[in-house]
């Protein structure tokens, strides 16, 4: 656990467990709030293949769970680590124009 909080630059162990419990939330938050998404958009497996089904699903969890996270860690006490967590992985991703700030 100290690599961890040491990687992250946090300092207690309280820290990690909440950043933990804040991904499982997250991810089970971003499944559940897909469901219905796809249902309005009359998206199932019965009325589309389910290999088109399940891999559109993911996609559409994906934005989701990018746009929920730091959100669900304010909840926790953790924005600044889930912040500066979306900052590096969207950048990662080409998409760090979206945090440059205008000079």
């Amino acid at each position: 656990m100290n690599k961890l909080k040491e990687r992250w630059g946090i300092e207690s162990n309280w820290a990690v467990v909440a950043i933990f419990v804040v991904f499982a939330i997250n991810g089970s938050f971003a499944a559940w709030v897909a469901k219905p998404i796809t249902a309005f958009l009359g998206l199932s497996p019965d009325t589309i293949s389910v290999w088109f089904y399940y891999p559109l699903r993911i996609l559409l969890i994906f934005p989701i769970y990018q746009l929920t996270l730091p959100i669900v860690g304010f909840l926790f006490g953790q924005f600044k680590f889930f912040w500066t967590f979306e900052k590096k992985f969207l950048s990662r991703l080409g998409l760090g124009f979206l945090f440059k700030e205008n000079n």
